[in-house]
């Protein structure tokens, strides 16, 4: 074969080898994208049938569902990310959720105890301070009738909790936690609650065994006392739950609380007094003249003030129900009566 015989021979094999390495290439490509695109494919599906948390994709961002409040049912996101939370902020820091405002009555303050860094929504004035933080979910208790809850209902989707569980605790924290998609963090602070409160019960029992306890409120305005009766949904968590003996008067009682005079005091047979004011703290200015009440001769013949047994506390927490609140009580208590 000549020379140029051969080299045409080793052409022609080199382009059939190439030309069969090419189609090997196109197929593999071809069947990678076909694989790529049913992966794609799934991955949407998976998508579609459940949100994963902190996914952060448009469709998740979108989802809502259906739960039930006391108006009715509600459509609510599936992730909240700005909540208000009106009268329940308390729970919704132990969940580990900083709501958007905190709300704020002229006449009553806020909640201090809970020292939440955002801006106060007055209540008792204009939605302006709540619609230009845009939540996109509202929470609201028993403080929010059926006018009230139309007008958050306006702002964004309102869940205004039943009835049936304001009056624990317990129940609420569940309810606003399964509200926001994430009932295991209820499951924690509630075991770590339980626990808490297993440990402060028995030395309050050590402490103080069936001594009388009463709870009173002093109403500066008019001089007067509030008693808190065992049913009392802010207060009775110290006889329910903390173990501690209420006095006869608070034991009977059927309402929340009972407005007493200061001649009635001696009536209560109270080996221990927990009491704090209505408004403000101990040091407030307008508080000055009905303090003197305490230190006056009818108190100073107690026998709960003689054996110092009278406990001054901070309003704060102890004019709520709500789980950081009834833990902060139980402190109180243990530092006031626990030697």
């Amino acid at each position: 074969m000549t020379r140029w015989g051969r080299k045409f021979l080793w052409a022609a094999v080199l382009i059939m080898a190439l030309t069969v390495l090419a189609a090997c290439g196109t197929n593999n490509t071809a069947k990678d994208n076909v694989a790529k695109t049913e992966n794609a494919g799934e991955s949407t599906s998976a998508s579609n049938s459940k949100p994963t948390e902190g996914s952060g994709n448009a469709q998740e961002e979108g989802a809502t569902r259906t739960i039930t409040g006391e108006f009715g049912d509600v459509e609510i996101p599936v992730s909240p990310k700005r909540v208000a939370g009106i009268y329940v902020e308390d729970y919704l820091k132990a969940l580990g959720i900083t709501p958007v405002v905190q709300w704020y009555h002229p006449s009553w303050g806020k909640q201090d105890y809970l020292n939440l860094d955002v801006p106060e929504f007055d209540i008792t004035g204009s939605m302006e301070v709540l619609l230009e933080k845009d939540p996109d979910l509202i929470i609201a208790d028993g403080g929010a009738d059926a006018a009230r809850y139309e007008q958050y209902s306006k702002v964004a989707p309102t869940y205004r909790l039943p009835e049936a569980v304001l009056q624990d605790s317990r129940q609420v924290l569940t309810a606003i936690a399964d509200a926001l998609g994430i009932p295991e963090k209820a499951e924690a602070v509630l075991t770590e609650y339980d626990q808490k409160v297993a440990d402060g019960k028995a030395k309050l029992q050590q402490a103080l065994g069936q001594e009388k306890v009463a709870v009173i409120r002093l109403n500066v305005a008019d001089k007067t006392f509030a008693l808190f009766g065992v049913k009392n949904r802010f207060i009775g968590v110290v006889y329910s739950q903390f173990g501690l003996t209420p006095v006869p008067m608070a034991a009977e009682m059927t309402e929340y609380q009972s407005i007493i005079s200061e001649e009635l005091i001696p009536q209560l047979e109270a080996d221990h007094i927990i009491v704090f004011p209505d408004n403000g703290g101990w040091d407030t200015e307008g508080n000055q003249e009905a303090i003197q009440i305490l230190d006056g001769p009818l108190w100073k013949s107690l026998p709960a003030v003689k054996n110092g047994n009278v406990y001054r506390i901070e309003r704060s927490h102890w004019q709520t129900g709500a789980i950081t609140a009834n833990s902060m009580k139980l402190d109180d208590l243990l530092e006031a009566m626990v030697k």
